[in-house]
């Protein structure tokens, strides 16, 4: 990521730049005047400019407009600013403007580019029957490097949001036909829990209680029409950093430190609310349980650090070959589960023994060269009113088994060989 810092202050040139550079993985070229930025914009493809108003060679602002110009974002940083001039910078259509004021002003701007920088891969639902409304809604986030997508009414967003599970946020107006906003909220939170995706309501009404019930039926914010750009681009990226926190606290609760596939945890849980709904749908279901075979003699001869690169990396190989269709996890040590959903037990056995030789002809690579790792597996099978701790009591009868028989191997669980 490249970055230009438009600055004739040498000590604010300082501070930002060691900011950007401490916080951002990033190129920061630095112009003391227009003329050097021209040359600069000529010659480079930036990600964002940050800009003083106020240069030797260009006092009025001139440098806003040379920076849009060439299609880059841009961020004002101002000693000074009044009613007509900040008016005009969001006019021109400036991704913000800052007061010089402290270390927490530029704070904010490092703070703002990495949230553009993010923003870029975000996917924006804008659910509004009117055109000129959306329009507006779409030009502010695009000023933020947001992707938006657009629904002309609460029918219409369901139906994206079914085709595209990847929105993070949903900004929705209350009036609409066929669906209104309220009820396009909480058919939307049916799915999506508070850490998938962000609502933020919007309303030229001005009922009381308008707030109360967009916030009530699971609206994470609520602006009311007509509203000012810098009021909701202050709301959308703190629904944002509020909603990449959620999901940090999320991932934290339910992720593996260290190799980032499920936990136990997420596991046990997921599966003990899925197995009603499995056995009413007459939906096959198979458990694998497997441990990675002598690994206490990896770590004995290697390290941990070895033996850490060992699980990272058959977790990925896992993940490479059922995590698109299944749930892996770490139940702890060296010991994963994976939820077969939909496979019946010859399907399931057929795919982990096809995963088992693969690993054992493709050596890891490590800090300490390759080890030629193998895995033992048990598989079970759901039955009927079976729960989660039954069936990977079964798998693990299976990968005694396997054990028994010399390693290396994927057995059925004794019952499921009767």
């Amino acid at each position: 990521m490249r970055i230009l810092l438009v600055e004739d202050s040498q000590v604010v040139v300082r501070i930002i730049r060691h900011l950007l550079q401490q916080e951002l993985d990033c190129i920061v070229d630095v112009a003391e005047d227009l003329a050097a930025a021209e040359k600069l914009l000529a010659s480079h493809s930036y990600f964002v400019a940050i800009t003083d108003l106020n240069l030797p060679d260009a006092p009025d602002g001139e440098i806003v407009k040379e920076v849009l110009s060439h299609q880059t974002p841009c961020i004002v940083v101002t000693g000074s600013l009044d009613a007509q001039q900040r008016k005009r910078l969001l006019q021109q259509g400036i991704v913000d403007y800052v007061y010089k004021e402290n270390r927490f002003s530029y704070e904010y701007v490092v703070k703002l580019v990495g949230r553009l920088q993010r923003n870029k891969n975000t996917k924006v639902l804008v659910a509004d029957d009117s055109v000129v409304s959306r329009n507006f809604v779409r030009n502010l986030l695009e000023q933020h490097l947001f992707q938006v997508i657009e629904a002309e009414d609460g029918a219409q967003a369901l139906e994206v949001l079914t085709r595209q599970s990847d929105i993070r946020l949903l900004i929705t107006d209350y009036n609409m036909p066929h669906v209104d906003g309220f009820e396009l909220i909480l058919k939307v939170r049916e799915t999506y829990a508070r850490e998938d995706l962000a609502i933020i309501g919007l309303s030229n009404e001005s009922s009381e209680n308008l707030t109360a019930r967009f916030i009530k039926n699971g609206a994470d914010d609520f602006l009311q029409k007509p509203f000012v750009h810098e009021e909701f681009h202050c709301r959308v990226m703190n629904t944002m950093d509020s909603l990449d926190m959620l999901h940090s606290f999320w991932e934290q609760a339910n992720l593996d430190y260290l190799t980032g596939v499920y936990n136990r945890r997420y596991f046990f849980e997921l599966f003990e609310t899925e197995l009603p709904e499995l056995q009413k749908k007459g939906t096959s279901f198979c458990v694998a349980l497997m441990d990675i075979d002598h690994f206490k003699q990896v770590n004995d001869n290697y390290g941990h650090d070895v033996g850490d690169e060992v699980l990272i990396s058959l977790c990925q190989r896992l993940l490479d070959t059922f995590g698109e269709r299944f749930i892996v996890a770490r139940l702890g040590g060296e010991e994963f589960a994976i939820g077969l959903k939909g496979l019946s037990q010859q399907q399931a056995f057929i795919l982990l023994d096809k995963f088992r030789a693969q690993l054992a002809a493709e050596p890891i690579d490590t800090a300490k060269g390759t080890l030629n790792i193998t895995i033992s597996t048990g598989v079970a099978t759901y039955h009927c009113d079976e729960s989660i701790d039954l069936i990977l009591h079964n798998a693990d009868m299976g990968l005694y088994q396997a054990k028994e028989l010399g390693r290396n191997l994927v057995c059925l669980a004794p019952d499921d060989c009767q």
